[in-house]
């Protein structure tokens, strides 16, 4: 069985999130750059199934900029068996669809049985690059899922919903997303750190997979304008002088907030 897991560089969500007003782009300086948490728990999902399952081999696929290889290994410290960094100038302001066809290049390249992705990302929130790929793959797709079934045939899960839970299947080969809902992803202990150093980590560029990113037949989305979001306002002060209540009442009113 071969596992693919999409794992992804995003600006910490602890750190300063700032738009580049010439480029459009997010200001990956302005903070430290992270493995996303729903990617580290795609893989968990994968190591998971590797520990119970001899034979399994995992990979880490990353489309980042080229000096992003230090971040990828992380997805090598923790685990999995080798990694695939797909890094070229011409991705830099990628949208959704280029961005999941070279996705998809890459691992049609690799081969694989299941690819496990998260559902969405911290930084863009598209929430669409899983079903993008699978449309490219011509594979099944589920997403969503609050929990993973891994046999040799299919992959199994549950999805919730509005007033429910759905129970969906995908036979073999497949795409997953997944939900934080699944447990959290184990940390790199030192003797998978050292490891990481070793184990391959193959880079690709839009060449190597065949993927024309000016591509006059293909679907590309460009960014018109940006602009930083306005500083808030200064709040309505209400100062009690024995008609607080009717003050306060009159702006719930104006305001429609009642």
């Amino acid at each position: 069985m071969k596992l693919i897991v999409l794992v992804k560089e995003v600006p910490d969500t602890f750190g300063d999130r700032k738009l580049n007003l010439e480029t459009g782009l997010a200001d990956r300086s302005a903070s430290d750059a992270v493995l996303d948490e729903i990617t580290e728990r795609a893989m968990e999902v994968a190591l998971a199934y590797a520990d119970a399952n001899e034979g399994t081999e995992v990979v880490a696929l990353s489309l980042a900029p080229e000096g992003s290889a230090a971040t990828v290994r992380k997805a090598l410290a923790m685990g999995a068996g080798s990694a695939i960094h797909v890094a070229d100038d011409a991705l830099l302001g990628a949208d959704i669809v280029l961005t999941a066809e070279a996705l998809a290049a890459a691992i049609q390249r690799a081969g694989f049985d299941i690819v496990i992705t998260g559902n969405t990302s911290t930084d863009g929130s598209g929430g669409m690059m899983s079903a993008a790929i699978a449309e490219y793959l011509g594979v099944p797709h589920a997403s969503g899922l609050s929990s993973v079934e891994i046999t040799d045939r299919q992959v199994k899960g549950t999805r919730p919903i509005d007033g429910g839970v759905q129970q969906v299947s995908a036979e073999l080969p497949a795409v997953v997303s997944i939900t934080e809902a699944l447990p959290d992803p184990r940390f790199p202990n030192f003797k998978g750190i050292m490891a990481a150093k070793k184990k391959p980590l193959e880079t690709l560029s839009l060449a190597d997979l065949n993927v024309n990113p000016d591509d006059p037949e293909a679907a590309r989305s460009i960014m018109l304008t940006v602009a930083e979001k306005p500083p808030r306002e200064a709040g309505i002060k209400i100062t009690d002088e024995g008609d607080a209540g009717e003050k306060l009442a009159d702006f719930l009113i104006e305001n429609r907030l009642v």
